[in-house]
């Protein structure tokens, strides 16, 4: 197979399978081998949690994009396109490398077939196997590298990284990694590598003990978030403190403020040339698309791609601590994400369920026979979002969340609306 555009190998990655039978990191370990072990060639910064990792690996790509470093940054999903997946000093990969590494995959995958014709990669494989090798030919100085699910048996746990980092612990792909929280505290400890530092954010007490006690065991030093570093809330600053520094931010939600803080943490570990200047201007200058992105004020339109309980409370006690008028929500899900214990989050909100064109999408249907009861389904997102976008009022605000998927949609409408007019 030979790529000559960008989607045909667009068409390709996505006609692959999700998951291997057998849950191993053999595949992965098979291509990267025969591509030469691109990730080997590159010092890594590995970040892993259930919500945060995304906005973590950006400021973390932002600080040392800052200290003079060539970053590539791997995350997922996308908003716009799929280049935005893998990132060189903040730029997405072009399509042209996008194709040719494609190529050079597909070489190697029917060299692998000879020896075992039942050889194939998952989507996943593939987009990590794209990263390693462009940032390995890119020459970069640092890869952060962003899990997909978990961290123990995910596809990026190929790398030896200079720092892990895990955001945060809750309950999500709880059929993959769960069902316990414990069970998925265990798996994400899996990016604690031995004689390498971990950086640890907001994780709940019942479970802590079980990544510091994985650390010990590796011999890791733990720089764990309120006891070797602070984030606190200021009138009108986010303020980082640590034994040795004091940094401040411009404000951001909370949640957000403790993914800047393991930054922060994470970079300082690496002894890179940063001064206090540089820090403070890569966090302030770092957008995150998707992620609290207020694309209209006045009234107020915020896409966010909260799509756990979890991220959908702390969103929720953002927005409300905001409120002035009617809160309009325009929610659209994955069937397969916690649909009753995210829709009873909504009390005074005026919701409208919605899908995307997208297999794995929710229909009505899939909601609690409640949430279909008490909320308006609207089929097409489109509609939707122009019906309650036209009803706000100066005070009102609308939130679209429930996945990036929708999120993506969303902004890709009303680009498509800004490019026509």
């Amino acid at each position: 197979m030979k790529f000559t555009n960008i989607d045909q190998v667009i068409k390709r990655i996505y006609s692959l399978p999700k998951l291997h039978p057998k849950n191993d990191l053999s595949y992965i370990r098979r291509i990267l081998k025969q591509l030469n072990n691109p990730q080997d060639s590159v010092r890594a910064i590995h970040v892993t949690g259930t919500n945060g990792k995304g906005s973590t690996s950006y400021y973390l790509s932002n600080l040392l994009q800052k200290a003079g470093q060539k970053t590539g940054l791997f995350v997922s999903p996308y908003i716009y396109e799929f280049n935005e997946r893998i990132q060189l000093n903040g730029k997405n990969i072009s399509n042209n490398d996008l194709i040719k590494i494609a190529n050079e995959i597909e070489t190697a995958i029917e060299i692998l077939k000879k020896d075992d014709p039942n050889f194939s990669l998952v989507t996943f494989e593939y987009e990590v196997a794209l990263a390693f090798q462009f940032f390995a030919q890119e020459n970069c100085d640092y890869a952060v590298i962003e899990v997909g699910i978990g961290g123990e048996h995910d596809k990026t746990n190929v790398i030896i990284p200079e720092v892990s980092v895990i955001t945060t612990i809750g309950l999500d792909h709880e059929k993959i990694i769960g069902p316990t929280l414990k069970d998925i505290a265990e798996e994400k400890s899996g990016v604690i590598k031995s004689n390498k530092p971990v950086v640890l954010g907001n994780v709940p007490q019942n479970v802590l003990e079980i990544l510091l006690n994985k650390a010990q065991s590796e011999n890791s030093k733990s720089f764990l978030l309120g006891r070797d570093f602070q984030i606190k809330i200021m009138p009108d600053v986010i303020e980082y403190q640590d034994s040795k520094n004091l940094y401040n931010f411009a404000l951001r939600p909370l949640v957000e403020a403790y993914d800047i803080g393991v930054a922060v943490q994470a970079i300082q570990l690496l002894q890179l040339d940063l001064d206090r200047k540089k820090i403070e201007e890569a966090i302030n200058e770092t957008r995150i698309p998707g992620r609290y992105d207020v694309i209209q004020t006045s009234p107020e339109i915020i896409v966010d791609g909260a799509h756990n309980l979890q991220a959908m409370e702390n969103l929720l006690n953002l927005v409300r601590k905001k409120k002035k008028g009617q809160i309009y929500v325009l929610l659209g899900m994955m069937k397969d994400k916690d649909l009753g214990p995210v829709t009873k989050l909504f009390k005074d909100e005026k919701v409208t369920l919605t899908r995307i064109d997208y297999p794995r999408a929710a229909r009505l249907e899939d909601f609690p026979k409640e949430a279909q009861k008490e909320f308006e389904y609207k089929e097409n997102f489109e509609e939707a979002y122009t019906s309650l976008k036209n009803k706000l009022q100066a005070d009102d605000m609308l939130l679209v969340t429930g996945s990036f998927y929708l999120v993506g949609a969303v902004l890709n409408y009303c680009k498509r609306g800004k490019d026509e007019s």
